[in-house]
């Protein structure tokens, strides 16, 4: 099927199709009617795209601008090797997709890599990994994700579930970087629409069903209980309260970089001074300045040494123990965060880079 056949007759455009196009062309600065505008050099922007209904509409979207000559939209399908026959859909998505007018379209196979997380957060950094990568390699300026609306509430419920605190609950941004999500405020059912109406054929993945995983037990059974016993906007109330927390989690996560700046101290892993070209392996923070932060600040002041050391984001349990060496009482750690991080308390009669022997300092040390 040609780009053109994609094309609704002109005065029958689908009030879903155009109602996604205006979200896409707010979030990249386009117009959706009117006369082109000519541009040069394009920008590039990729689609990330699994096949399903979701990111196959995104990308459907998003070839009605690269038509009109303001932007050039390519495409990254990641094979996460999950699931016999994965390369198959993979390249099913990309012949898709290409017939959609992107390019280019590039199918990424990665490995997972557990490293003590589930499979779905492996993959998800995976996914993540492979994306970043290629929009290097190609040079793009965005990569625009299709989670939708009712991604974001079952987002802000596994938050819930888990007792994660403000940015968990914020669920996912609409602009977080390079990455763009135009779809979060439109419903799962209306992706399925605009691949009706644009004659696409969606890949609907199994696991979307597989109880085994606590977010289609979410999808399949929370929401619509809570549907049920709440009313039919639970879903929307739920993506409205992230969007307000979202905006606070951003104001706390700018006053944490700052405090971090202040207090943090970069090693090598030998315990000298970290050079110019790296070799990070510790961080040292002041003992008496952290317990000055407000609790808010200091969870994410400890969380950004964890994440600049190579891991990811720990736990709030993770955290609150190795906050809790700060009391000086028991056990000086070392404390395990994920991704290979571990704290301790330094004693005072040992010195960091440029300290005194009496100076108290949390020490987070990259795992080897």
């Amino acid at each position: 099927m040609t780009p053109q056949e994609h094309q609704q007759p002109r005065g029958r455009l689908d009030p879903t199709v155009g109602k996604a196009r205006a979200m896409v062309g707010a979030l990249l600065g386009l117009k959706t009617t009117g006369k082109n505008r000519v541009v040069e050099n394009p920008p590039l922007i990729l689609v990330g795209c699994s096949g399903g209904p979701d990111s196959l509409a995104l990308a459907a979207v998003c070839a009605f601008f690269a038509r009109r000559g303001e932007v050039r939209v390519g495409a990254v399908v990641v094979d996460h090797q999950m699931q016999d026959g994965s390369a198959e859909v993979a390249q099913a998505t990309a012949t898709q997709l290409r017939g959609l007018g992107l390019e280019p379209v590039l199918v990424r196979t990665v490995d997972l890599k557990h490293d003590g997380v589930g499979p779905e957060a492996a993959a998800r950094a995976a996914r993540f990994g492979a994306l970043e990568e290629t929009a290097r390699e190609v040079g793009a300026a965005h990569v625009l994700l299709g989670h939708t609306l009712d991604d974001q509430a079952e987002s802000v419920l596994l938050g819930l579930a888990r007792g994660s605190g403000t940015r968990s609950l914020a669920g996912m941004r609409e602009r977080r970087g390079s990455y763009l999500r135009p779809f979060l405020g439109l419903r799962r059912e209306e992706t399925l629409a605009i691949c009706d109406a644009l004659d696409l054929e969606p890949w609907h993945d199994p696991s979307n069903q597989d109880p085994a995983y606590l977010r289609v037990r979410v999808r399949n059974n929370v929401l619509p209980f809570l549907i049920d016993e709440l009313g039919p906007g639970i879903a929307e109330s739920l993506a409205r309260s992230a969007s307000i927390l979202g905006h606070d989690a951003d104001f706390l996560d700018e006053l944490a970089a700052t405090e971090y700046e202040k207090l943090v101290e970069r090693g090598a892993s030998n315990g000298e001074n970290a050079g110019e070209k790296g070799d990070l392996g510790q961080i040292w923070l002041a003992e008496d300045a952290l317990r000055g932060l407000a609790p808010a600040l200091r969870m994410r002041v400890l969380a950004l040494a964890a994440v600049e050391l190579g891991g990811v984001q720990p736990s709030l349990e993770r955290l609150g123990a190795a906050e809790k060496l700060l009391e000086r009482e028991g056990s000086a750690g070392p404390v395990q965060l994920a991704g290979k991080v571990s704290a301790y308390r330094q004693p005072r009669n040992q010195a960091g880079p440029h300290q005194g022997a009496s100076y108290g300092k949390l020490v987070l040390r990259r795992n080897t």
